[in-house]
């Protein structure tokens, strides 16, 4: 019941779906990344997850992590997995060849973060942050730090950490009080306690690259005060450095990552970027993040519905309706409609959030590398919109979607044998962390959306609308692009007299952007025939949910 990664399917929406191989080749750095070097990569990486990852998933679960006097132990057969993962290159497939890297598209990483998270999410999260750690590094650190550090992040041979929320302190990062302190040689004493750190210790690699948030002597009060700073837990002459791992958090799942309280005592780091532009260089980790969490919800709503297709095709019950058997005859479980709705509908959400998870990937390449500036300007637009709402719904269904897996077992689901409970308990998580859904729906709404009028909101939408894979958009899709634009353009001039109301809706209004975002992706899979569950499910059994969230939307806004 490991988790098998479906290279084919993936490829379907990738090169099929949105034309990746068409794309990336107009892309200088790409040019020699053909289709057949994309396809060997995806192969020989589902190889790998499926054989040295997935296997490791119960031990993540029981026994997980174990602490003692400072010291975390990881479950067994997560250190060599992971040895074999950074010597093997597949943390640097994106990473410039400068840094060690092999110097591929990003999009290539993108899925195979899913297929990581989906086999394994404990053992994942330790080298999930390594992408974004390197790009903080190479794009704001001094050319000394840069020399000793970024290939060994790049390569994975180290691994990072992201060190922000303190005890009093969760979403407010201005409320900060870790404190670096300059010293004459350049270095900084750190001082300050972080908690939730993943990967805060652990004996998987032999050093750990801690980048903490917090501020300068002189440094004002609330976020704009923040510095960044590398700290490592082993000094380059080979001391240990004053960082120390107080203790691991007992948590519902991800059993096998380590979620460490992290005590800085006068450790000695060193500033990334400008001083008080600490969340500037930490919002290059972050943004990489929240899309990597998509993916997280993404491969584990995979998994769960791997197991439950896997289980309604075994398990025997009563008669199906309609089936012309007879009266003692069982049939599988998977002839009853109920359980085919529950399969058919988490497929769709798979099927048309890789779509979306996967073009957010593309549109970060393009942004970097496309030599047309409007372009870029067109794929920086994609990912400051989308970005939130992925991470949001993806998750959301993640847990919910993976509890209508568990469904499919009956009681069997409730046990641990069959794996399926650990997916729901892993995945709960992904709902809060880098962000919470509710802060992602506040940053759409309040930061994005609503500034500018709706401008860039509107522009998306004509993107949408004006894309290559159909002569004319299908009614339905223009009529809500429509509704939503309506909406939009309601939320402006209420926001004009009540800056308050926007609060109370955003969450539904990310809900109606991801709705119309999962119908161009739905209509998209349609038109190239690469929808591997039913066609019809995301109209029959997810976008009626768009007609609710706009009633809510407009009867907040009715309220005086």
């Amino acid at each position: 019941m490991h988790y098998t990664p479906q290279p084919q399917a993936v490829q379907s929406i990738l090169f099929d779906v949105l034309g990746a191989e068409a794309q990336l080749a107009g892309l200088a750095p790409f040019a020699e990344a053909d289709g057949d070097l994309m396809r060997q990569v995806l192969e020989e990486a589902g190889k790998f997850v499926g054989e040295a990852v997935a296997p490791l998933n119960t031990l993540g679960d029981n026994p997980g992590c174990q602490f003692a006097a400072g010291k975390v132990t990881t479950p067994p057969g997560f250190r060599p997995a992971y040895q074999a993962f950074w010597q093997a290159g597949w943390p640097a497939l994106s990473a410039s060849v400068d840094d060690g890297g092999q110097g591929l598209p990003g999009v290539l990483e993108c899925v195979l973060y899913e297929w990581l998270s989906a086999a394994n999410h404990g053992w994942t999260m330790a080298p999930g942050l390594l992408h974004g750690a390197y790009e903080c590094i190479r794009h704001h650190a001094s050319d000394e730090l840069k020399e000793r550090y970024a290939a060994k992040i790049a390569t994975g041979e180290w691994l990072a950490t992201m060190c922000l929320t303190e005890p009093h302190a969760g979403s407010d990062l201005g409320l900060a009080r870790t404190r670096g302190t300059p010293q004459p040689d350049g270095s900084y004493r750190v001082s300050g306690t972080k908690i939730f750190i993943s990967g805060g210790e652990h004996d998987l690699t032999d050093n750990i690259i801690h980048l903490v948030l917090g501020r300068l002597p002189d440094a004002p009060a609330g976020p704009k005060g923040l510095s960044l700073f590398l700290v490592p837990k082993f000094m380059p002459d080979g001391r240990t450095n004053a960082a120390f791992c107080d203790r691991i958090e007992e948590k519902m799942g991800l059993h096998g990552s380590p979620t460490c309280v992290m005590r800085f005592d006068e450790a000695t780091g060193w500033l990334i970027g400008e001083p008080g532009r600490g969340l500037n260089a930490m919002f290059v980790m972050m943004n990489a993040a929240r899309l990597h969490v998509a993916l997280q919800g993404i491969g584990l709503l995979d998994a769960a519905w791997q197991k439950a297709d896997a289980y309604a095709h075994e398990r025997r019950q009563m008669r199906a309706p309609g089936a012309r058997k007879s009266p003692e005859a069982a049939d599988l479980i998977i002839d009853h409609p109920a359980v085919q709705r529950i399969l058919d509908t988490q497929r769709a959400w798979v099927d048309t959030s890789r779509v979306l998870a996967y073009r957010t990937g593309l549109e970060l390449d393009i942004a970097k590398h496309h030599a047309d500036a409007d372009r870029r300007t067109a794929a920086n637009r994609w990912c400051s919109l989308v970005t939130p709402v992925i991470k949001s719904i993806c998750t959301h269904q993640a847990f919910h979607g993976a509890s209508e897996c568990l469904q499919v077992f009956g009681g069997h689901g409730y046990v641990k044998e069959w794996g399926i409970e650990q997916i729901v308990r892993d995945s709960r998580v992904a709902m809060i962390y880098e962000g919470t859904n509710e802060i992602q729906a506040i940053d759409l709404l309040v930061r994005k959306v609503l500034p500018d009028g709706g401008a860039t909101l509107n522009a998306l939408l004509n993107d949408l609308l004006a894309d290559s894979a159909w002569s004319q958009p299908s009614s339905s899709l223009q009529a809500n692009a429509e509704a939503l634009r309506q909406v939009t353009a309601e939320l402006v001039a209420v926001n004009a007299a009540d800056p308050s109301k926007a609060y109370w809706v955003a969450g539904e209004y990310l809900r109606v952007t991801g709705l119309v975002l999962l119908q161009w992706a739905a209509d998209r899979l349609a038109a190239s025939k690469a929808c591997a569950g039913s066609p019809q499910a995301y109209d029959a059994w997810i976008l009626p949910e768009l007609g609710m969230r706009m009633a809510i939307i407009r009867s907040q806004l009715s309220i005086k």
